[in-house]
C-alpha cells in the first residue's frame, strides 16, 4: 500500500507539472536544456512560456535572452501580426530578465529617433556578452555603438541595409566572430579592409549587394566560405588576395557578369566554386602566382595556371554553349562533380554551336569526373546534345542526374536513354537517374 501511495503521489505530481493528464517529456529535460530551447524562440513566444507549468515560471528569466525588436514597416498591413517586440516594451523586458543575453535583433525602419534609446539598451548589463547581432536600417551612429558594445563576445553578425561610418575603423576588433553577413550595405574599401582585419577567427563571409567599395579585397587566414552576390548595375570587383583555408566560393546570384570581376590570387584549398554563367565574354579572372587566366571562350590553359584543387563546380549555361563549358572545364583538371543549371527556355531559338570533338583531351573527363547534374532537364534537342557529350566522353563517370519538372515513367526514360546513346557510354558503370524536382 505504501509503494502504491508513493507511486500515486509521483504520478499526480508529474501530471500537475504538465498541466494536463498526459505525460510531459519536455518538462523532464534539465533546466539548462529548457533554457536553450526558450532562447531559440521568438521573444514574444519565449516570454509566454511561464504559463506552461510551475517549473517553467522561472526559466524565461534565467534563459539566454533572444531580444527581437521591430516596428511595423510603413507599407505593412495595419492589422497583420508583428512577431517582434515593439521598442516601447524593451526596457521592461530588460529589467525583468536576469539571465544572459544571446541575441540582439533590431529592425526599425524609418525610426532614427530610436538611436539614443537603443544605445542605452546596449550599455545595460542585461545585454552584456551578446553572441549574435542582427541589425537592419540602423543609423551609422547606432551601428557603430552596436559593434563596439559586442565586439569581444559576438560570434555571428548580420548587417542589413546599413551604412558603415568611417569613424568606427579604429575600434574594429572582433576576436570571436565566426560568421559575418553584409546585405544591401554601403561600406568603403578602407572600412571593409579594416573590418576583416579585425576578425581573427572569421570562417564565413556572406556579401550581397554591397556598395560603396568598387573593390572588395579579402585577406583572411581563417575564412572557409565566401558567398558573393551582386545583381545591381554598379561595377563590382572581389579580390581574394590571400585565403589559405578557403574551401567554398559560392556565387548564388550572378547575372550580368560583365559587371563583376572576381580575382583569386591565393586560395590553395579551394574545392567548391560557382555557379557562374558559362557563356559571357568575361566571368572570372583567376590570378595564380604570376600567371593570369582570363576566360574568353577560347583561351588555352596550362598546368601552371589551372586550378587543380577545385573538386565541385556549378555553372549556369544555355544548352547551345557546350564549347564554352568545355573550355571552362580545362581550368579544373581534378574536377569530380559538375552541376549545370540550364537557363530556362533561353536557348530554344538560339543557333547551335558547331558540335565537334575538342582538339585536346580534357583531363577531368579522362580521369576524375564522377558525377554530373543537369537541371532543369526538359529533354529537347539541344539539352540532349549537351548531355550526350558527357555520356560519350566522361570515362570514369559514376552517375548523371537529370532533374526534371515532369515525371519520367519507364517508357520515357527508355526513350531518353536512346537519345543519349547510353549503350555507347564511355563509362560502362555509369548510372542515369531522372528525378522529379518542383
Amino acid at each position: 500500500m505504501e509503494n502504491e501511495a508513493r507511486e500515486s503521489h509521483g504520478t499526480a505530481r508529474n501530471r500537475a507539472r504538465s498541466g494536463d493528464g498526459g505525460e510531459d517529456f519536455i518538462t523532464r529535460l534539465p533546466d539548462d536544456v529548457l533554457g536553450t530551447i526558450i532562447s531559440l524562440l521568438p521573444t514574444q513566444d519565449g516570454g509566454r512560456t511561464p504559463v506552461l507549468s510551475r517549473q517553467w515560471r522561472h526559466l524565461w528569466r534565467s534563459a539566454p535572452l533572444n531580444l527581437e525588436i521591430g516596428t511595423r514597416p510603413p507599407d505593412a498591413d495595419a492589422d497583420g501580426p508583428v512577431p517582434t517586440v515593439p521598442p516601447s516594451a524593451v526596457s521592461q523586458i530588460i529589467s525583468q530578465h536576469h539571465g544572459p543575453a544571446r541575441r540582439f535583433s533590431f529592425h526599425c525602419r524609418g525610426h532614427d529617433d530610436l538611436c539614443a534609446q537603443a544605445e542605452s539598451w546596449l550599455h545595460s548589463r542585461a545585454l552584456a556578452n551578446l553572441e549574435e547581432l542582427d541589425i537592419a536600417y540602423a543609423c551609422p551612429r547606432l551601428l557603430a555603438s552596436v559593434l563596439r558594445s559586442a565586439s569581444t563576445t559576438i560570434l555571428v553578425a548580420k548587417i542589413n541595409e546599413c551604412n558603415f561610418p568611417g569613424e568606427i575603423v579604429p575600434a574594429m576588433s572582433f576576436p570571436n566572430l565566426k560568421k559575418l553577413t553584409l546585405f544591401d550595405t554601403s561600406i568603403s574599401e578602407d572600412v571593409f579592409h579594416a573590418l576583416l582585419s579585425g576578425c581573427h577567427t572569421l570562417e564565413s563571409l556572406y556579401m550581397a549587394e554591397v556598395s560603396g567599395a568598387g573593390r572588395l579585397r579579402v585577406s583572411s587566414p581563417t575564412l572557409k566560405t565566401i558567398i558573393f552576390s551582386h545583381s545591381s548595375s554598379e561595377m563590382a570587383e572581389l579580390v581574394i588576395l590571400d585565403a589559405p583555408r578557403l574551401v567554398r566560393l559560392l556565387l548564388p546570384r550572378y547575372y550580368e557578369s560583365d559587371r563583376v570581376i572576381i580575382r583569386v590570387t591565393r586560395a590553395p584549398m579551394l574545392e567548391i566554386l560557382g555557379p557562374f554563367i558559362a557563356a559571357v565574354s568575361k566571368i572570372l579572372l583567376f590570378q595564380v602566382a604570376a600567371n593570369i587566366l582570363l576566360y574568353q571562350g577560347i583561351s588555352p590553359v596550362s598546368l601552371a595556371n589551372s586550378m587543380r584543387t577545385v573538386k565541385v563546380l556549378a555553372l549556369r549555361s544555355s544548352a547551345d554553349k557546350l564549347h564554352a563549358v568545355l573550355n571552362i572545364l580545362r581550368w579544373f583538371p581534378c574536377l569530380e562533380r559538375l552541376h549545370v543549371t540550364f537557363r530556362k527556355h533561353h536557348d530554344r531559338d538560339q543557333k547551335n554551336e558547331p558540335q565537334h570533338e575538342p582538339p585536346h583531351p580534357i583531363e577531368c573527363l579522362e580521369t576524375h569526373l564522377k558525377k554530373v547534374v543537369f537541371k532543369p532537364f526538359e529533354g529537347y534537342g539541344k539539352q540532349v546534345d549537351f548531355a550526350r557529350f558527357f555520356v560519350l566522353s566522361a570515362k570514369v563517370l559514376d552517375k548523371i542526374e537529370f532533374e526534371t519538372h515532369n515525371h519520367y515513367g519507364t517508357e520515357m526514360v527508355g526513350y531518353e536513354h536512346k537519345l543519349l546513346q547510353v549503350e555507347n557510354r564511355a563509362s560502362r558503370h555509369a548510372r542515369f537517374v531522372f528525378k522529379t524536382s518542383y
